[in-house]
């Protein structure tokens, strides 16, 4: 197998904000394995916080294109061999991860749903990520999604409930709130009972990342689901949160890719917890390999792509929110370039 990657730097239509970081451009790689004609591809969305760049994901692939072998269907083996460049280069290990499931499905002709053993109908609804802003500009931003079913509203401010009141105000929408660890336990426990009064259906990451003891303190005095992100990076993490949040948030460029993504999926539903899939900004590459485990899970936030102004691929497509997975081969992600415009609409 041959491996061949490049910058795929990606856009976004308004500064992405959150409560740590803001950024309007994203500098991921786009990969391809080549076996005997058939390309499979992937993509690394790497994360400064998880302590990855561009450069060092290009210093990981140099070094795995040596150990992929011939063998495509050995996914088990050859990630064991990446581990061992770096247990750590998640982001880049997802790309081959991602890659190795897409040729694999297309060397055997079928969708990756179907490798999975997952009914397509079963996708799940993404929610569209609304992120920390002015007032005026958070309502602008509402305003461009009306009819979008389900928001995923950042927040982590001094003004948080002035801005769930005003996306409110602009939508009728099943609204979600993602804190990424911003709040102490306590003031964490005074806005959500707040928030309930705005009918929000559960809260992410309300308290930092190592404070699990902030998440069983939030549990014991508020009502909404919790649902955690950043202390949840692979399986092993899970079974420590148990009796302290609700669910977890699992996303592949945190994890490795989709072979543990599904390790994480079983020891959840084995934990009686609820999952939702999530992403970074992202191209339709990264999305749609996603997506396709939507139908194993309760929630998906999968929009990092419809973020961008220039994703090059398209893949997974949406009708009013709902996932709708292509039935090609692999993941089913084609260049635009590729397509005529009837076909991508």
């Amino acid at each position: 197998m041959r491996l061949k990657y490049e910058p795929l730097d990606l856009r976004t239509r308004h500064v992405f904000r959150i409560s740590r970081e803001a950024h309007n451009a994203y500098h991921n790689i786009f990969i391809e394995i080549i076996h005997e004609g058939v390309v499979g591809y992937g993509e690394a969305a790497p994360s400064g916080y998880f302590g990855e760049d561009q450069k060092s994901v290009v210093q990981f692939l140099s070094k795995a294109a040596a150990v992929l072998g011939d063998d495509p269907f050995q996914i088990e083996a050859i990630l064991d061999r990446l581990g061992q460049i770096s247990p750590y280069s998640r982001a880049a290990a997802t790309a081959v991860d991602m890659a190795l499931h897409d040729l694999v499905g297309k060397l055997l002709g079928i969708p990756a749903f179907q490798l999975f053993g997952l009914d397509k109908e079963k996708a799940c609804r993404t929610s569209f990520t609304i992120g920390i802003d002015t007032i005026e500009h958070i309502r602008q931003k509402v305003r461009e999604v009306r009819d979008f079913p389900v928001l995923k509203v950042k927040l982590g401010t001094d003004y948080d409930f002035e801005i769930l009141k005003a996306v409110r105000e602009e939508s009728q929408a099943v609204l979600r709130v993602d804190a990424n660890g911003a709040w102490t336990p306590q003031e964490a426990v005074e806005k959500i009972n707040r928030f309930e009064a705005f009918d929000v259906e559960f809260i992410e990451q309300p308290v930092p990342v190592d404070d699990l003891e902030g998440f069983e303190f939030v549990k014991k005095r508020t009502h909404l689901p919790l649902f955690a992100d950043e202390p949840v990076r692979i399986a092993k993490d899970i079974p420590k949160l148990v009796g302290r949040i609700d669910g977890i948030n699992i996303k592949l460029m945190k994890c490795g890719g989709v072979r543990e993504a599904l390790r994480m999926i079983h020891v959840a539903r084995a934990l009686d917890m609820m999952i939702m899939l999530g992403c970074r900004v992202e191209s339709s590459v990264a999305i749609t390999a996603a997506a396709h485990l939507s139908p194993s899970v309760d929630y998906a936030d999968l929009d990092g792509n419809l973020l961008t102004t220039n994703d090059p691929f398209t893949g997974v497509l949406l009708d009013e929110g709902q996932l709708i997975l292509p039935e090609r081969p692999g993941f089913g992600v084609v260049r635009r370039e590729e397509m005529s415009h009837e076909q991508i609409v």
